[in-house]
Protein backbone atom coordinates (compact mmCIF):
# COMPACT_ATOMS: atom_id res chain seq x y z
CA UNK A 1 0.00 0.00 0.00
CA UNK A 2 1.39 3.40 -0.99
CA UNK A 3 0.42 7.04 -1.07
CA UNK A 4 -1.68 8.28 -3.94
CA UNK A 5 -0.15 11.75 -4.16
CA UNK A 6 -1.23 14.11 -6.91
CA UNK A 7 -0.34 17.76 -7.63
CA UNK A 8 -2.45 20.28 -5.73
CA UNK A 9 -3.56 23.10 -8.08
CA UNK A 10 -3.37 25.74 -5.33
CA UNK A 11 0.31 25.01 -4.59
CA UNK A 12 3.23 26.34 -6.57
CA UNK A 13 5.09 24.00 -8.90
CA UNK A 14 8.14 23.69 -6.65
CA UNK A 15 6.15 22.44 -3.64
CA UNK A 16 4.25 19.98 -5.84
CA UNK A 17 7.51 18.68 -7.33
CA UNK A 18 8.96 18.18 -3.85
CA UNK A 19 5.82 16.37 -2.67
CA UNK A 20 5.72 14.08 -5.71
CA UNK A 21 9.46 13.30 -5.64
CA UNK A 22 9.33 12.57 -1.91
CA UNK A 23 6.27 10.33 -2.30
CA UNK A 24 7.97 8.44 -5.14
CA UNK A 25 10.92 7.50 -2.94
CA UNK A 26 8.72 6.64 0.05
CA UNK A 27 6.42 4.49 -2.10
CA UNK A 28 9.20 2.79 -4.08
CA UNK A 29 11.99 2.36 -1.57
CA UNK A 30 10.65 2.80 1.97
CA UNK A 31 7.17 1.27 2.31
CA UNK A 32 8.06 -2.08 0.70
CA UNK A 33 11.07 -2.38 3.03
CA UNK A 34 9.69 -1.22 6.37
CA UNK A 35 10.10 -4.68 7.89
CA UNK A 36 13.72 -4.97 6.78
CA UNK A 37 14.50 -1.41 7.83
CA UNK A 38 12.90 -1.33 11.25
CA UNK A 39 10.71 -4.38 11.86
CA UNK A 40 13.53 -6.33 13.47
CA UNK A 41 13.88 -3.70 16.21
CA UNK A 42 10.75 -5.01 17.94
CA UNK A 43 12.76 -8.17 18.72
CA UNK A 44 16.23 -6.66 18.53
CA UNK A 45 17.68 -9.03 21.12
CA UNK A 46 17.19 -11.90 18.68
CA UNK A 47 18.18 -10.04 15.53
CA UNK A 48 21.19 -11.58 13.82
CA UNK A 49 24.21 -9.60 12.70
CA UNK A 50 23.18 -10.35 9.12
CA UNK A 51 19.77 -8.76 9.65
CA UNK A 52 21.34 -5.69 11.24
CA UNK A 53 23.92 -5.37 8.47
CA UNK A 54 21.22 -5.70 5.80
CA UNK A 55 19.15 -2.94 7.45
CA UNK A 56 22.20 -0.68 7.70
CA UNK A 57 23.08 -1.20 4.03
CA UNK A 58 19.49 -0.64 2.97
CA UNK A 59 19.34 2.62 4.91
CA UNK A 60 22.53 3.83 3.25
CA UNK A 61 21.25 2.87 -0.20
CA UNK A 62 18.00 4.79 0.32
CA UNK A 63 19.86 7.79 1.75
CA UNK A 64 22.05 7.84 -1.37
CA UNK A 65 18.92 7.77 -3.52
CA UNK A 66 17.52 10.69 -1.52
CA UNK A 67 20.72 12.68 -1.95
CA UNK A 68 20.78 11.97 -5.68
CA UNK A 69 17.24 13.35 -5.89
CA UNK A 70 18.35 16.51 -4.01
CA UNK A 71 15.90 15.81 -1.20
CA UNK A 72 18.42 15.56 1.65
CA UNK A 73 18.07 17.67 4.84
CA UNK A 74 15.02 19.81 3.97
CA UNK A 75 15.40 21.73 7.23
CA UNK A 76 18.85 23.15 6.44
CA UNK A 77 20.01 25.99 4.17
CA UNK A 78 21.88 25.02 1.01
CA UNK A 79 25.18 26.38 2.33
CA UNK A 80 24.98 23.82 5.15
CA UNK A 81 24.22 20.87 2.88
CA UNK A 82 20.42 21.05 2.94
CA UNK A 83 17.62 21.77 0.48
CA UNK A 84 17.12 25.37 1.53
CA UNK A 85 13.34 24.97 1.73
CA UNK A 86 11.02 27.64 3.00
CA UNK A 87 9.06 26.94 6.15
CA UNK A 88 5.89 26.06 4.22
CA UNK A 89 7.69 23.85 1.71
CA UNK A 90 9.25 21.89 4.56
CA UNK A 91 5.86 21.53 6.26
CA UNK A 92 4.30 20.03 3.11
CA UNK A 93 7.25 17.67 2.70
CA UNK A 94 6.89 16.50 6.32
CA UNK A 95 3.33 15.41 5.63
CA UNK A 96 4.62 13.01 2.97
CA UNK A 97 7.57 11.75 5.02
CA UNK A 98 5.38 10.92 8.02
CA UNK A 99 3.34 8.40 6.02
CA UNK A 100 6.02 5.87 6.96
CA UNK A 101 7.32 6.08 10.54
CA UNK A 102 11.08 6.49 10.30
CA UNK A 103 11.17 7.71 6.71
CA UNK A 104 12.27 11.20 7.73
CA UNK A 105 15.52 9.76 9.09
CA UNK A 106 16.32 8.50 5.58
CA UNK A 107 16.00 12.10 4.37
CA UNK A 108 18.41 13.48 6.97
CA UNK A 109 15.77 14.68 9.44
CA UNK A 110 16.38 13.04 12.80
CA UNK A 111 15.31 14.58 16.10
CA UNK A 112 16.93 16.05 18.12
CA UNK A 113 19.77 16.48 15.63
CA UNK A 114 17.58 18.37 13.17
CA UNK A 115 16.41 20.86 15.81
CA UNK A 116 19.94 21.29 17.12
CA UNK A 117 21.23 21.84 13.60
CA UNK A 118 18.77 24.68 13.07
CA UNK A 119 19.74 26.29 16.37
CA UNK A 120 23.42 26.00 15.45
CA UNK A 121 22.74 27.54 12.04
CA UNK A 122 20.99 30.56 13.56
CA UNK A 123 22.97 31.15 16.75
CA UNK A 124 26.30 29.41 16.15
CA UNK A 125 29.58 31.11 15.34
CA UNK A 126 31.67 30.06 12.29
CA UNK A 127 33.90 28.13 14.68
CA UNK A 128 30.88 26.32 16.17
CA UNK A 129 29.62 25.56 12.68
CA UNK A 130 32.93 23.91 11.87
CA UNK A 131 33.33 22.06 15.17
CA UNK A 132 29.74 20.93 15.79
CA UNK A 133 27.36 21.63 12.92
CA UNK A 134 29.45 20.22 10.07
CA UNK A 135 30.04 16.78 11.66
CA UNK A 136 26.44 16.71 12.88
CA UNK A 137 25.18 17.30 9.33
CA UNK A 138 27.62 14.80 7.86
CA UNK A 139 26.46 12.17 10.34
CA UNK A 140 29.82 11.70 12.07
CA UNK A 141 28.42 13.15 15.30
CA UNK A 142 25.20 12.82 17.26
CA UNK A 143 23.62 15.38 19.59
CA UNK A 144 21.10 15.69 22.40
CA UNK A 145 18.85 18.47 23.69
CA UNK A 146 18.91 18.89 27.47
CA UNK A 147 16.20 21.21 28.79
CA UNK A 148 13.50 19.43 30.83
CA UNK A 149 14.04 18.96 34.57
CA UNK A 150 12.37 16.39 36.83
CA UNK A 151 11.49 18.82 39.63
CA UNK A 152 10.30 21.78 37.54
CA UNK A 153 7.30 22.11 35.22
CA UNK A 154 8.18 21.59 31.58
CA UNK A 155 5.32 23.92 30.66
CA UNK A 156 7.30 26.87 32.08
CA UNK A 157 10.87 27.03 30.75
CA UNK A 158 11.55 30.02 33.02
CA UNK A 159 11.27 27.73 36.03
CA UNK A 160 14.41 25.77 35.11
CA UNK A 161 17.04 25.80 37.83
CA UNK A 162 20.11 24.26 36.13
CA UNK A 163 22.66 27.03 36.47
CA UNK A 164 25.80 28.10 34.61
CA UNK A 165 28.21 30.58 36.18
CA UNK A 166 31.25 32.14 34.59
CA UNK A 167 34.58 31.34 36.17
CA UNK A 168 37.20 33.10 34.12
CA UNK A 169 36.88 31.80 30.57
CA UNK A 170 34.74 28.81 31.51
CA UNK A 171 31.09 28.13 32.22
CA UNK A 172 30.54 25.98 35.31
CA UNK A 173 27.26 24.07 35.03
CA UNK A 174 25.29 22.45 37.86
CA UNK A 175 21.84 20.95 37.57
CA UNK A 176 19.58 17.96 37.10
CA UNK A 177 17.92 17.19 33.75
CA UNK A 178 15.85 14.37 32.39
CA UNK A 179 14.30 13.41 29.05
CA UNK A 180 17.49 14.63 27.41
CA UNK A 181 16.79 13.31 23.94
CA UNK A 182 19.29 10.98 22.28
CA UNK A 183 21.21 11.02 25.54
CA UNK A 184 23.12 7.76 25.14
CA UNK A 185 24.19 8.18 21.52
CA UNK A 186 24.95 11.91 21.63
CA UNK A 187 28.49 13.22 21.36
CA UNK A 188 27.38 16.56 22.74
CA UNK A 189 24.33 18.17 24.34
CA UNK A 190 22.80 21.60 23.96
CA UNK A 191 21.96 22.42 27.58
CA UNK A 192 19.49 25.08 28.70
CA UNK A 193 20.98 26.91 31.68
CA UNK A 194 20.04 29.81 33.91
CA UNK A 195 22.75 32.50 33.69
CA UNK A 196 23.29 35.99 35.02
CA UNK A 197 22.21 38.77 32.66
CA UNK A 198 25.40 40.61 31.75
CA UNK A 199 23.51 43.71 30.66
CA UNK A 200 22.04 44.21 34.12
CA UNK A 201 25.27 43.63 35.99
CA UNK A 202 24.22 40.12 36.97
CA UNK A 203 21.16 41.27 38.90
CA UNK A 204 18.65 39.21 36.93
CA UNK A 205 18.70 35.75 35.45
CA UNK A 206 18.03 34.68 31.89
CA UNK A 207 18.48 31.48 29.94
CA UNK A 208 21.50 30.58 27.82
CA UNK A 209 22.05 27.48 25.71
CA UNK A 210 25.51 25.96 26.07
CA UNK A 211 27.20 23.15 24.12
CA UNK A 212 28.46 20.43 26.46
CA UNK A 213 30.46 17.44 25.12
CA UNK A 214 29.14 14.24 26.68
CA UNK A 215 32.60 13.13 27.82
CA UNK A 216 33.16 16.30 29.88
CA UNK A 217 33.99 15.47 33.52
CA UNK A 218 30.90 15.92 35.72
CA UNK A 219 28.37 14.83 33.08
CA UNK A 220 26.72 11.91 34.87
CA UNK A 221 24.15 9.89 32.93
CA UNK A 222 21.88 8.37 35.57
CA UNK A 223 19.71 6.28 33.23
CA UNK A 224 17.67 6.17 30.08
CA UNK A 225 14.14 7.02 31.28
CA UNK A 226 11.72 4.21 30.30
CA UNK A 227 8.98 5.49 27.96
CA UNK A 228 5.73 3.54 27.57
CA UNK A 229 7.34 0.68 29.48
CA UNK A 230 10.29 0.37 27.10
CA UNK A 231 13.92 1.43 27.44
CA UNK A 232 14.75 4.70 25.75
CA UNK A 233 17.61 7.08 25.05
CA UNK A 234 15.77 9.93 26.81
CA UNK A 235 18.31 10.29 29.57
CA UNK A 236 18.34 11.58 33.11
CA UNK A 237 21.57 13.53 33.60
CA UNK A 238 23.19 15.26 36.54
CA UNK A 239 25.61 18.06 35.68
CA UNK A 240 28.07 18.30 38.57
CA UNK A 241 30.50 21.23 38.23
CA UNK A 242 30.76 20.67 34.51
CA UNK A 243 33.31 23.03 32.95
CA UNK A 244 33.22 24.06 29.30
CA UNK A 245 34.82 26.99 27.47
CA UNK A 246 32.86 30.25 27.39
CA UNK A 247 32.84 30.07 23.58
CA UNK A 248 30.58 27.00 23.83
CA UNK A 249 27.58 29.23 24.54
CA UNK A 250 25.16 29.67 21.66
CA UNK A 251 24.39 33.29 20.85
CA UNK A 252 24.57 36.10 23.37
CA UNK A 253 24.15 35.36 27.05
CA UNK A 254 20.44 35.37 27.85
CA UNK A 255 19.14 34.38 24.39
CA UNK A 256 18.41 30.78 25.34
CA UNK A 257 14.69 31.25 25.92
CA UNK A 258 14.22 32.85 22.50
CA UNK A 259 16.28 30.07 20.91
CA UNK A 260 14.01 27.49 22.55
CA UNK A 261 10.91 29.31 21.30
CA UNK A 262 12.40 29.47 17.79
CA UNK A 263 12.83 25.74 17.95
CA UNK A 264 9.50 24.86 19.56
CA UNK A 265 7.25 27.18 17.54
CA UNK A 266 8.31 25.75 14.19
CA UNK A 267 8.57 22.30 15.72
CA UNK A 268 4.91 22.31 16.75
CA UNK A 269 3.85 22.92 13.14
CA UNK A 270 6.20 20.19 11.91
CA UNK A 271 4.86 17.81 14.57
CA UNK A 272 1.33 18.53 13.36
CA UNK A 273 2.18 17.97 9.69
CA UNK A 274 3.92 14.75 10.74
CA UNK A 275 0.77 13.76 12.60
CA UNK A 276 -1.36 14.41 9.52
CA UNK A 277 0.86 12.22 7.35
CA UNK A 278 0.57 9.45 9.93
CA UNK A 279 -3.21 9.98 10.11
CA UNK A 280 -3.48 9.37 6.36
CA UNK A 281 -1.52 6.13 6.79
CA UNK A 282 -3.81 5.00 9.61
CA UNK A 283 -6.85 5.99 7.53
CA UNK A 284 -5.61 3.99 4.53
CA UNK A 285 -4.94 0.97 6.73
CA UNK A 286 -8.40 1.25 8.24
CA UNK A 287 -10.20 1.53 4.89
CA UNK A 288 -8.14 -1.32 3.46
CA UNK A 289 -9.26 -3.52 6.34
CA UNK A 290 -12.89 -2.43 6.04
CA UNK A 291 -13.01 -3.25 2.34
CA UNK A 292 -11.38 -6.69 2.61
CA UNK A 293 -12.38 -8.14 5.97
CA UNK A 294 -15.42 -10.44 5.87
CA UNK A 295 -17.59 -11.02 8.96
CA UNK A 296 -20.97 -12.58 9.78
CA UNK A 297 -21.51 -14.82 6.83
CA UNK A 298 -19.47 -13.01 4.21
CA UNK A 299 -20.47 -9.38 4.80
CA UNK A 300 -17.66 -6.86 4.41
CA UNK A 301 -16.92 -4.61 7.36
CA UNK A 302 -17.49 -1.59 5.12
CA UNK A 303 -21.19 -2.48 4.98
CA UNK A 304 -21.61 -1.92 8.73
CA UNK A 305 -22.93 1.49 9.66
CA UNK A 306 -20.68 1.81 12.70
CA UNK A 307 -17.70 1.29 10.40
CA UNK A 308 -19.03 3.83 7.93
CA UNK A 309 -19.18 6.27 10.83
CA UNK A 310 -15.50 5.58 11.48
CA UNK A 311 -14.69 6.56 7.89
CA UNK A 312 -16.67 9.80 8.04
CA UNK A 313 -15.36 10.85 11.46
CA UNK A 314 -11.76 10.11 10.57
CA UNK A 315 -12.00 12.00 7.29
CA UNK A 316 -13.37 15.05 9.12
CA UNK A 317 -10.65 14.83 11.76
CA UNK A 318 -7.88 14.66 9.16
CA UNK A 319 -9.17 17.45 6.96
CA UNK A 320 -9.88 19.76 9.89
CA UNK A 321 -6.42 19.14 11.35
CA UNK A 322 -4.74 19.59 7.98
CA UNK A 323 -6.43 22.87 7.11
CA UNK A 324 -5.80 24.33 10.57
CA UNK A 325 -2.13 23.41 10.35
CA UNK A 326 -1.64 24.74 6.83
CA UNK A 327 -3.37 27.98 7.83
CA UNK A 328 -0.99 28.32 10.77
CA UNK A 329 2.05 27.55 8.60
CA UNK A 330 0.96 30.15 6.06
CA UNK A 331 0.70 32.78 8.79
CA UNK A 332 4.20 31.92 10.00
CA UNK A 333 5.49 32.13 6.43
CA UNK A 334 4.05 35.63 5.98
CA UNK A 335 5.27 36.92 9.33
CA UNK A 336 1.81 37.30 10.90
CA UNK A 337 1.42 36.59 14.63
CA UNK A 338 0.83 32.81 14.78
CA UNK A 339 0.71 32.27 18.53
CA UNK A 340 -3.02 31.59 18.82
CA UNK A 341 -2.94 29.23 15.86
CA UNK A 342 0.17 27.40 17.06
CA UNK A 343 -1.51 26.67 20.39
CA UNK A 344 -4.76 25.71 18.64
CA UNK A 345 -3.14 23.11 16.39
CA UNK A 346 -0.95 21.90 19.26
CA UNK A 347 -4.17 20.94 21.09
CA UNK A 348 -6.43 19.88 18.23
CA UNK A 349 -4.14 17.88 15.94
CA UNK A 350 -2.72 15.34 18.44
CA UNK A 351 -6.25 14.73 19.76
CA UNK A 352 -7.54 14.19 16.21
CA UNK A 353 -4.54 11.97 15.48
CA UNK A 354 -5.34 9.94 18.59
CA UNK A 355 -8.96 9.48 17.48
CA UNK A 356 -8.06 8.44 13.93
CA UNK A 357 -5.50 5.87 15.07
CA UNK A 358 -7.84 4.59 17.79
CA UNK A 359 -10.53 3.85 15.16
CA UNK A 360 -8.00 2.11 12.93
CA UNK A 361 -6.88 -0.07 15.83
CA UNK A 362 -10.49 -0.94 16.62
CA UNK A 363 -11.09 -2.01 13.01
CA UNK A 364 -7.96 -4.17 12.92
CA UNK A 365 -8.69 -5.78 16.28
CA UNK A 366 -5.82 -7.72 17.85
CA UNK A 367 -3.56 -7.02 14.87
CA UNK A 368 -3.98 -3.31 15.56
CA UNK A 369 -2.04 -3.48 18.81
CA UNK A 370 0.57 -5.89 17.46
CA UNK A 371 3.98 -5.02 16.13
CA UNK A 372 2.91 -6.12 12.64
CA UNK A 373 1.35 -2.71 11.99
CA UNK A 374 2.56 0.83 12.82
CA UNK A 375 -0.68 1.70 14.63
CA UNK A 376 0.43 0.92 18.19
CA UNK A 377 3.46 3.21 17.84
CA UNK A 378 1.27 5.92 16.33
CA UNK A 379 -1.20 5.64 19.21
CA UNK A 380 1.53 6.12 21.79
CA UNK A 381 3.08 8.94 19.78
CA UNK A 382 -0.24 10.77 19.54
CA UNK A 383 -0.74 10.57 23.30
CA UNK A 384 2.80 11.75 23.98
CA UNK A 385 2.27 14.81 21.77
CA UNK A 386 -0.37 16.05 24.20
CA UNK A 387 2.52 16.57 26.65
CA UNK A 388 5.46 17.37 24.40
CA UNK A 389 6.16 21.07 23.70
CA UNK A 390 3.67 22.13 26.37
CA UNK A 391 0.58 20.37 27.76
CA UNK A 392 -2.86 21.05 26.27
CA UNK A 393 -4.07 22.94 29.31
CA UNK A 394 -1.31 25.56 29.13
CA UNK A 395 -2.02 26.16 25.45
CA UNK A 396 -5.76 26.57 26.14
CA UNK A 397 -5.00 29.26 28.69
CA UNK A 398 -2.72 31.01 26.20
CA UNK A 399 -5.39 30.90 23.48
CA UNK A 400 -7.95 32.45 25.82
CA UNK A 401 -5.57 35.21 26.93
CA UNK A 402 -4.63 36.11 23.35
CA UNK A 403 -8.26 36.19 22.22
CA UNK A 404 -9.37 38.28 25.21
CA UNK A 405 -6.49 40.67 24.64
CA UNK A 406 -7.63 41.10 21.05
CA UNK A 407 -11.22 41.82 22.08
CA UNK A 408 -10.16 44.28 24.78
CA UNK A 409 -8.13 46.19 22.21
CA UNK A 410 -11.26 46.64 20.07
CA UNK A 411 -10.44 44.01 17.46
CA UNK A 412 -12.61 41.06 16.39
CA UNK A 413 -12.42 37.29 16.48
CA UNK A 414 -11.12 37.27 12.89
CA UNK A 415 -7.63 35.82 13.26
CA UNK A 416 -7.40 35.00 9.56
CA UNK A 417 -5.27 38.01 8.69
Amino acid sequence: MGMNVKPIPTLDDEINEIRLATADIVNTHVLPNEGRLWGWMADSANATNEVRAEAKQLREDIQNTVKSANLWAPHLPREFGGMGLSFLQHAYMNEILAYSPGAASLFGVVAPNSGNQKILVKYGTPEQHEQWLKPLTEGTMQSGFSMTEPHNPGSDPRSLTTRAELDGDEWVINGHKWFTSNGHAADFYIVMCRTADEDSGGKTDKMTQIIVPKDTPGVNIVRGVPVWGRTSSHCEIIYDNVRVPKENQLGRTGTGHQAAQDRLGAGRVYHCMNSIGSMWRAFDLMVDRLTTREVHGGEKLEEKQFMQGFIAESYMDIQSARLMTIHCAEKMETGADPRTDISAIKIFVPAAYHRVVDRAIQVWGAAGVSGDLPLAGMYQGARTLRLADGPDEVHKILIAKLILRRYHSGETWDFGN
